[in-house]
C-alpha cells in the first residue's frame, strides 16, 4: 500500500543563493501571468498542450526560464484554467436548477497568480544529494543548497523513499525558502488480522472530535480554548480590512497566517492524539463531501443575523484537514482510516434505531431519543453511529474481502439500502455479527 505525504524542508541559503532562488521565483510569477493572458485571450484556453506550443518560446525569450519551467508553466496554467470551468459548469446547472442566481465571474478577467511558488520536478530541476544537500535549478544554474527538516520525513528521503515533484515556497516573515517535497511511502497491504480495532471520529465547532470504540471508551477534544482565538483573529482582521489605513495594511501583514496557523497546529495536534490512541485499528469518518450543499441553511438576505451568525461558525473550521490528517497519520501507527455515511449519525438513536430530528431538541448537545427515552450527549452518539457503521463495514471486509473506502453514491437505491442497514444497527459492546442485528 502507499501513502502520499509532504516532507517540509527548510534550505540553508547564502546571500548569492538566496539571491539566485528570489530571482527564479519572480520570473515564474511573471511567466505565469504572461501565459494567462494569452489564455484569457485566445478563448480561456485549458488544454495544456496547445498552450505550450503557443508560449514556449516567449517564455524562454522573456523569462530565461530553464527548459523544465517553461513546460511547467502552461501546465501549471492550463490545470487553472480547467478548474474554473469546472466551477463555471456547476454554477450554471446550479442556476438551472434554482438553486441559486448568483452567476460565477471567475473567468470573466484572467486570472492573476501572486504567489511565486513554483514547482520544480524531480531529477530535472532539483535532486537530493548526500551530507543532506539538495541541488535546485535557478536562472543562474544550479546550486547545492544545506538543508533541515523533521527527523522522520529526512529519514524517509535518505533512505530511498519515491519523490515526486517539490514546491519552492518562500517564508516572507522569516525571509526563508523551504521545498516542499512530495513523498510516497510504500506500507504493508492492511488485512482483516491487522486492524482488529474500530473506532468512529465525529467532528464539530464546539468539540472539534469526539471518538468512541467498541470497548465503550470515549474522548472529547474540546474547541473552547481555541475555536474563540480563532473568531478574535477573524474580528480583528474584519476591523482592519475595513479600515484600510497604512499602519493597519501592516498590522494585517504581521497577523497574516496567524488564524490559519492556529488551525493548522490545532488539527495536528487533535489528529495526533487519536492515531495515537487508536492502533492497528480501522478509524471511520464522516463523509462530509457536499456537506454544505446537503445542509440546505438559509443565506444571503434570507437568513436572520443568527442563521448567518451559524453559517459563518460552522463554515470556519476545516474539518476536512483534520480528517485528512487522521487519514495519514493512521498509517504509520498501523491503522487504516474510512470514510462511512454522515447522514443522521447525530439523529438515530444507537440503541433502539429511532430516527428523527426531534430527538436533539433545539439542535442541542443533549440527544434524547423519543422512542426509548436514551439520551446522551449528542456528539457521542455520533461518534457511536460511526463506530457501528465502521464495525459494518469492517465485518463486509472479513467476509468479502474487500474494503471500502468511501461509500458508494452511483445511486439513490444504493444509498437507500445503505440507509436501510444502518438503521437496523444496535449498539453493544459485544462486536460480533449478531449483536448489531435487530431487536439486540
Amino acid at each position: 500500500m502507499k501513502t502520499m505525504l509532504t516532507a517540509k524542508i527548510k534550505l540553508n541559503t547564502t546571500p548569492e543563493q538566496f539571491a539566485a532562488l528570489r530571482a527564479t521565483q519572480l520570473a515564474y510569477r511573471d511567466a505565469l501571468n504572461a501565459v494567462s493572458q494569452y489564455a484569457f485571450a485566445h478563448g480561456k484556453m485549458s488544454n495544456a498542450v496547445r498552450l505550450q506550443d503557443g508560449t514556449y518560446d516567449e517564455i524562454r525569450a522573456r523569462f530565461h526560464l530553464p527548459s523544465q519551467m517553461a513546460c511547467s508553466v502552461p501546465r501549471q496554467v492550463g490545470a487553472t484554467y480547467k478548474a474554473l470551468w469546472t466551477k463555471v459548469k456547476q454554477n450554471a446547472a446550479a442556476r438551472k436548477a434554482g438553486h441559486t442566481k448568483k452567476r460565477y465571474k471567475g473567468l470573466d478577467q484572467p486570472p492573476k497568480f501572486v504567489s511565486p511558488t513554483l514547482t520544480y520536478q524531480n531529477r530535472k530541476d532539483y535532486t537530493f544529494k548526500k551530507d543532506q544537500h539538495v541541488s535546485i535549478l535557478t536562472l543562474a544554474g544550479r546550486v547545492i543548497v544545506a538543508y533541515t527538516g523533521y527527523a522522520t520525513h529526512v529519514a524517509f528521503i535518505q533512505r530511498g523513499a519515491e519523490i515526486g515533484a517539490a514546491k519552492l515556497w518562500y517564508d516572507k516573515q522569516k525571509k526563508t525558502f523551504y521545498l516542499l517535497v512530495s513523498l510516497e511511502i510504500k506500507t504493508a497491504d492492511p488485512t482483516p488480522d491487522t486492524h482488529t480495532g474500530i473506532a468512529g471520529v465525529d467532528v464539530g465547532v464546539r468539540y472539534l472530535a469526539v471518538t468512541s470504540d467498541m470497548k465503550g471508551a470515549c474522548t472529547f477534544y474540546s474547541g473552547k480554548q481555541m475555536v474563540p482565538k480563532a473568531n478574535h483573529y477573524a474580528r480583528l482582521r474584519k476591523r482592519l480590512q475595513k479600515k484600510g489605513t497604512r499602519s493597519a495594511t501592516r498590522r494585517l501583514v504581521a497577523m497574516s497566517g496567524r488564524e490559519r496557523r492556529l488551525k493548522l497546529d490545532t488539527n495536528h495536534r487533535v489528529s495526533k492524539r487519536i492515531v495515537t490512541a487508536h492502533p492497528h485499528s480501522l478509524i471511520g469518518l464522516e463523509n462530509l463531501a457536499d456537506i454544505r450543499e446537503q445542509t440546505r441553511r438559509r443565506k444571503g438576505k434570507k437568513a436572520s443575523k443568527k442563521q448567518r451568525k451559524a453559517n459563518h461558525a460552522y463554515s470556519k473550521w476545516s474539518f476536512a484537514e483534520l480528517q485528512s490528517m487522521i487519514a495519514y497519520k493512521a498509517l504509520s501507527h498501523g491503522s487504516m482510516a474510512i470514510k462511512v455515511d454522515a447522514h443522521y449519525t447525530s439523529q438515530a438513536c444507537p440503541m433502539c434505531g429511532h430516527t428523527t430530528p426531534d430527538n436533539r431538541p433545539k439542535q442541542g448537545l443533549l440527544f434524547v431519543c423519543q422512542n426509548c427515552t436514551y439520551t446522551l450527549h449528542a456528539d457521542l452518539v455520533g461518534a457511536r453511529n460511526v463506530t457501528m457503521r465502521t464495525l459494518l463495514a469492517r465485518q463486509d471486509w472479513t467476509s468479502t474481502g474487500l474494503l471500502s473506502l468511501t461509500p458508494d453514491g452511483s445511486s439513490d437505491e444504493v444509498k437507500a439500502a445503505r440507509l436501510q442497514k444502518y438503521a437496523e444497527l444496535r449498539w453493544s459492546l459485544d462486536p460480533s455479527p449478531v449483536s448489531l442485528g435487530r431487536g439486540i
